[in-house]
């Protein structure tokens, strides 16, 4: 099934708010991390049961909840009925095939990003849905999967370097949602180098592998446009919100974040005329040496019209024909139509046809 497309279908004729896992499971077992911090303090642990994690919604200090794995609606249901999150973003929770959003619920915010990876050229590029519930002083986070880009910011937090331990929940949420954009920017880097190659290839030597690796680009920067160009709804939503969940002080470093979403969107645009312009190449390249060809075999076949004609007319076996009974004739035949054939040749090496 295309990476695009999901069974939906499963969940045709139920109520909304159903929670019913959409999309390609990555996980076997759920997988819960929580670190709870302040300026001067640091906790860090992984918890068995969802249960762990109650204590921590009225706390003081900042808490990050990273949940691997959506396909268990028990542990959904339970962290989302515990956290006051409402059904229907519970739904959208576990449908990973969720277009990139923002959505205001009052006492928290609702926010689907996609995290890319490039798994090389076999394997193109890889999405994953990241789903945050942004509280006053927590961060949910659900992922699909184990593996993210989340590690510097576990270090920032670990390490005390850094103003993220001195703010608040939706500055953490900043930093998660800038983790997920600089990675565009290195999935961008292997791509570029990728249609940098393409090119090359491209004018030297074009062939089928050529198209098709043409073709493959062109659908991953398809894709990854659609993964990205609602992000910047969602970063400059975030900024003029006027939640009372996001501080004034944090709206600058949005503001940062919109900027580099505009430059990766730049970037794909880029990459997506290359790859057209490049496809006009490979037809006016593929066209060109097919006009090489013709004409190389058009000289060939004009060399042997008049020699053809020559041998034509001796073939004929008439009797009465003269140079029949010369003793040097065949050999004196044979040299005319070799200097017809040099004169040909430098004909068209002047004419620069050959």
């Amino acid at each position: 099934m295309p990476r695009n497309m999901h069974r939906r279908s499963r969940k045709s004729g139920l109520p909304p708010g159903s929670l019913i896992h959409i999309g390609e499971r990555k996980r076997e077992q759920t997988r819960i991390s929580i670190i709870d911090y302040d300026e001067k303090s640091i906790e860090e642990k992984e918890v068995k049961t969802v249960e762990e994690c109650f204590p921590f919604k009225d706390t003081a200090t900042v808490t990050w909840i990273n949940v691997d794995g959506v396909h268990d609606s028990e542990i959904i249901g339970k962290m989302g009925g515990h956290f006051g999150v409402h059904p229907l973003i519970l739904e959208d929770i576990m449908n990973t095939g969720q277009r990139p959003k923002l959505e205001d619920m009052g006492d928290y915010l609702f926010i689907v990003l996609r995290m890319i990876s490039f798994a090389g050229k076999k394997k193109g590029i890889l999405s994953e849905q990241v789903s945050l519930i942004v509280g006053p002083n927590f961060v949910i986070s659900f992922q699909e999967g184990e593996g993210d880009v989340f590690d510097p910011v576990r270090e920032r937090i670990r390490s005390g370097k850094g103003r993220l331990r001195r703010m608040g929940s939706d500055y953490l949420a900043y930093a998660l949602i800038d983790a997920v954009v600089d990675n565009y920017f290195v999935v961008l880097e292997k791509l570029g180098e990728e249609v940098e190659f393409l090119e090359e290839e491209i004018v030297s030597d074009p062939g089928r592998k050529t198209i098709q690796a043409l073709h493959r680009l062109k659908r991953e920067m398809i894709y990854l446009r659609k993964s990205v160009w609602p992000l910047r709804e969602v970063v400059s939503g975030l900024e003029r919100s006027g939640s009372c969940l996001i501080k004034e002080s944090t709206g600058i470093f949005l503001r940062d974040v919109y900027d580099h979403t505009i430059q990766v969107i730049d970037t794909i645009e880029t990459y997506r005329d290359m790859l057209s312009g490049m496809l006009d190449i490979y037809l006016s390249s593929v066209s060109n040496r097919m006009n090489e060809i013709m004409k190389v075999l058009t000289i060939i076949a004009t060399i042997f019209i008049p020699l053809t004609f020559i041998a034509g007319i001796y073939g004929m076996n008439f009797e009465y024909m003269p140079e029949l009974g010369w003793r040097w004739g065949y050999f004196a035949i044979l040299a005319v139509m070799a200097a017809i054939g040099v004169f040909m040749i430098m004909y068209f090496r002047r004419k620069k046809w050959l």
